[in-house]
């Protein structure tokens, strides 16, 4: 039985990230589930056909008439996912180990007056933290070792207050317990100590390390050097640890995660199943016709339509933005608790949902032959932090540049999908201003290259960067808004406090300086300042050269070009010995030796270097 050609053009299209794939028979039965560093690269060598290693497998792809895949932020994560995946599925492909093997965890029992750091494989509803799952016992061993060196959590199993021993053990006198069994240290002071110890598994190692410095210094300082080198030490390590796939709160551990995604008239819900803090499964439902409506209204409608049908619903539903009418919405999906997280760790399984929802709207949109080529992450994150219905694949960025006033040039450089395409650059010679005048300047380039691209039926942009500030942005939302293009959408972006300003509001908008998006604006303006300023040092060189030419007596265009066409430069003519120039047709030794000598008594003149622009760079 052939693959479907419909799978087949899937896989050409998986993104290179880490995740799982699973292969399903005709019924829709998992055959096999595998976890991959690179998704389309691992599930691509499955194509090989007859050239395929295990006789097993060549056996099973013979079956194969579906696939679906879910993406995760790291390998160990697609490492743990496949785990749960191969125990809820139970693949007939897949080795099954029958002794059921968890991965460890690290659990903090904080339900206790005096709480302790230690290892376990199950996950209770006791009251306690679990951190994990660690898929290396190694990495799980260092963090262990690193919270002993800085933090002085009893190793012993009384249930204290209740159990207290008549006198302290070996670690108070080795200085890894303050023996607060003995009442030496309070339990105020223990609990404020088991505080820092989840701050430090919770990841926000910075923090921690900020207080160990601190206490290093104290200790040098108290002429404590032994415990100053074990502080050291313990630094050392705090950077080399694996950080928890999953930081767990086994209490209201079950949740479902949205994640949402949208291009235009079409958008895609994914569905993240999490049962005792386990990653299960993913659901999506695609959206269409959505043009026009609000991404809140589009969520509405989904958790009405289509969530709360569903059998099964976690007692807490995460979502990424608040839905059309949320106490509406609320009271539908009574008793699930809604909740927009804007950080920590559930923020961290929403982005997980979002990620996996725009996964499978490009994998739809390529199999409907809407695009050829993945929208990345920051273009998403875009169109997010714009407000923006239609996924901005296509943008161009407009710059000026001038030499004092002369030479006014400007450039159009045209992004796709986040990366440039430099086929679709454009250069302009301003014509119609005069001096020093971004903003009239903006308006005729800007107005100039959008009637030639309606000219010509090629497809506009969907979204209009322009490189400066309110006045920029304005000249050329009014030349867009004279051809009746004023609802496209515009923003500028200034390059003193990184602020884009938004055609249609007030204030303007600042993005994290890492954010990806502000990134990839920031490149287009530096892209399009670069060539811009490109095309305008090779306009002044070529009118410095000509101006110089020009000086020769008789010395016309032809002669002129010939000169140029034969030394490259005003340099290379001046450079030249008497013979070379006599050489050149219509030239005698006489004339050769007048521009020599004309050249020679004027003042050297070095163009500035340049780089090539591409081929494929013109001007309308």
């Amino acid at each position: 039985m052939p693959i479907p050609d419909s799978v087949l053009d899937r896989v050409s299209h998986l993104p290179e990230s880490p995740g799982v794939y699973l292969w399903k028979d005709a019924g829709g039965e998992v055959l096999y589930v595998g976890k991959a560093k690179r998704l389309r690269s691992r599930v691509r060598s499955y194509l090989a056909g007859e050239r395929l290693e295990s006789p097993k497998t060549r056996v099973m792809m013979r079956q194969v008439q579906d696939l679906e895949t879910i993406v995760v932020p790291t390998e160990p994560a697609a490492l743990v996912l496949e785990s749960n995946l191969i125990k809820e599925h139970r693949p007939r492909y897949n080795v099954v180990l029958r002794d059921d093997k968890s991965y460890p965890y690290i659990k903090v029992t904080v339900q206790e007056p005096f709480p302790r750091v230690l290892v376990t494989r199950r996950l209770l509803n006791d009251g306690a933290r679990y951190f994990g799952p660690y898929t290396e016992v190694g990495a799980m061993r260092r963090a262990l070792n690193v919270v002993k060196r800085i933090f002085t959590v009893r190793s012993c199993s009384y249930d204290m207050p209740r159990q207290m021993p008549d006198r302290p053990c070996l670690d108070y006198y080795i200085k890894r317990c303050k023996a607060p069994c003995v009442h030496l240290q309070t339990q105020a002071d223990y609990r404020a100590m088991i505080d820092e110890v989840l701050v430090f598994l919770d990841g926000r190692t910075d923090e921690v390390i900020r207080r160990v410095k601190a206490r290093m210094e104290a200790a040098a300082t108290a002429l404590d050097f032994e415990r100053a080198a074990e502080l050291r030490d313990a630094l050392k390590h705090l950077g080399q640890m694996e950080e928890p796939t999953v930081v767990l709160e086994v209490e209201g551990g079950d949740r479902d995660v949205v994640g949402f995604a949208r291009d235009g008239d079409d958008a895609c819900v994914a569905l993240l199943r999490i049962r005792g803090g386990k990653l299960l499964g993913r659901e999506h439902q695609f959206v269409e016709h959505v043009e026009g409506e609000g991404d809140a209204a589009v969520l509405a409608a989904y958790l009405v339509g289509a969530y709360r049908p569903m059998d099964e619903h976690g007692p807490e539903l995460l979502l990424p933005f608040a839905s059309d009418e949320p106490e509406l919405t609320a009271e539908s999906l009574a008793p699930v608790r809604l909740v927009v997280p804007q950080r920590g760790p559930k923020r961290e399984l929403v982005a997980l949902a979002e990620q996996n929802a725009r996964h499978l709207l490009e994998e739809s949109l390529l199999e409907g032959d809407e695009t050829t080529e993945r929208a990345g992450d920051p273009v998403y994150e875009l169109q997010r932090q714009l407000g923006l219905q239609k996924l901005p694949r296509t943008l161009v960025c407009f710059d000026i540049s001038h030499a004092q006033g002369t030479d006014t040039v400007a450039s159009g450089v045209w992004f796709q999908n986040g990366r440039p395409h430099r086929a679709e650059y454009r250069k302009f010679r301003v014509k119609t201003v005069d001096g020093i005048d971004d903003f009239a300047s903006m308006h005729e380039v800007v107005g100039r290259y959008f009637a030639r691209r309606r000219e010509e039926g090629r497809p506009l942009p969907d979204l209009v960067v322009i490189d400066g500030g309110k006045g920029q942005l304005g000249a050329a939302h009014n030349a867009l808004a004279e051809m009746g293009l004023g609802e496209m959408p515009m923003i500028s972006l200034a390059k003193r406090e990184e602020e884009i300003f938004v055609v249609g509001r007030g204030e303007s908008l600042r993005l994290p300086r890492r954010s990806p998006a502000l990134r990839m604006l920031q490149q287009a303006r530096d892209e399009a300042h670069r060539f811009a300023v490109t095309f305008q040092r090779k306009r002044r060189a070529a009118r410095t050269v000509t101006s110089a030419l020009l000086e020769i007596p008789g010395v016309g265009p032809a002669r002129r070009r010939q000169l140029l066409r034969a030394f490259g430069s005003l340099q290379g003519v001046r450079d030249a010995p008497v013979e070379a120039i006599a050489a050149l047709p219509g030239f005698s030794p006489k004339s050769a030796e007048r521009v020599l000598s004309a050249l020679r008594s004027s003042s050297p003149t070095a163009a500035p270097a340049d780089a090539a622009a591409p081929a494929s760079e013109e001007s309308p």
